[in-house]
């Protein structure tokens, strides 16, 4: 019944949100039909609107007016929107949400539309998609800005400031560390770092999403005020367990549920709890299946099967389970700061949902 209302409530914010990214007065800022249709190409797809989500319920939760701040919530998605756009280049994935990723959905326009041959169309569909992210965060600052009264403006300018050096800063240093703990032995490294490159991949964007949605709410330009530190620090440890639940999904989930590819970070050689986890428990035999499979992007289907039963026979799936567990109890401890209402009870169905979906 708990989670019914949470998707309920979900589905209702997530509708409010893409009635605003869908508003025409943004839509009509481009005069290329290529480019207006990859930037919004996942918007189209729409997706489980998480992130705006946890800003409005922390919004409503500290006793402010969601409908004041929807743009701060519509900034997030589309914020968020260009990194998975950017991300799924550096990844070299083809699907995200069930359908093409926006290098490819473009490779194949180039060459059906166009007449373009393989490489020509390869690199047109990189470049289109590296045009959409940089105009969707454009998007996303426009959108800020759009909050109005009663919000403080000097409220706006620290939040904006925030998102895009801040945090814009902690996410590309994550990606960057994520591409090159690829290349590095994976008895190298250890579990703190692999942790502190996902948070920075991950949690820090929902941070932030609390963080905002408590000052929002507040109207305040604290941001050490006891409500926003709470909720900032909840956020976090949700964050970071969603992008372990997201490691798991990626070895051992529904690729039609999911809607992308299972099993690309293996070819990847993508460095996650789950793969050091299970490196160290190997013995030599298994240590050498791991090193030639992880980081091959020629693997077979058949090879990355041995690499999912490796992972899951040595205790990297499950350790990985324990470990999104134990943050999203720390995420309670700190949510039991904020008021009894309906809201952090939604917030508290929402933390649980980070580690419990399929997709």
């Amino acid at each position: 019944m708990k989670y019914n209302l949470f998707i309920e409530e979900l589905s209702k914010r997530k509708n409010l949100v893409y009635e605003y990214l869908n508003s025409q007065r943004f839509r009509q800022l481009f005069t290329s039909e290529h480019i207006q249709d990859s930037v919004y190409s996942y918007i189209n797809q729409s997706g489980k609107s998480l992130r705006p989500s946890v800003l409005l319920l922390s919004c409503s939760a500290v006793g402010g007016d969601e409908s004041v701040v929807i743009p701060a919530a519509a900034a997030i998605e589309v914020f968020h929107t260009w990194t998975i756009v950017h991300d799924d280049i550096i990844d070299r994935d083809d699907k995200r949400r069930g359908g093409f990723t926006v290098h490819e959905e473009f490779r194949k326009k180039a060459i059906n539309d166009l007449g373009y041959d393989e490489d020509e169309a390869k690199h047109y569909g990189t470049s289109i998609a590296i045009l959409a992210g940089d105009m969707q965060q454009g998007l996303a600052v426009s959108m800020l800005s759009e909050l109005g009264d009663p919000i403080d403006p000097k409220l706006v300018l620290y939040l904006i400031k925030d998102m895009e050096l801040r945090i814009e800063s902690l996410l590309i240093d994550g990606q960057f560390l994520d591409i090159r703990f690829s290349k590095l032995p994976i008895e190298s490294l250890n579990l703190n770092q692999i942790l502190d490159m996902l948070w920075k991949k991950t949690g820090v964007l929902y941070e932030f999403c609390g963080k905002a949605g408590a000052m929002l709410g507040l109207n305040t330009i604290d941001c050490e005020h006891p409500y926003v530190k709470a909720l900032s620090s909840f956020a976090s440890k949700c964050g970071l367990a969603f992008q372990l639940q997201d490691d798991i999904l990626g070895i051992i989930g529904n690729e039609k549920i999911l809607g992308k590819p299972v099993g690309s970070d293996i070819k990847e050689g993508k460095r996650t709890t789950i793969l050091a986890k299970a490196f160290s428990s190997g013995n030599k035999i298994q240590k050498k299946q791991i090193m030639e499979i992880f980081g091959n992007t020629k693997v077979s289907s058949q090879d990355i099967e041995i690499a999912k039963k490796l992972l899951l026979e040595l205790g990297g799936i499950e350790y990985t389970k324990d470990l999104a567990r134990s943050y999203i109890k720390e995420a309670f401890a700190s949510l039991n700061n904020i008021p009894t209402s309906k809201y952090r009870d939604l917030l508290s169905f929402w933390a649980e949902y980070m580690i419990e979906r399929e997709f």
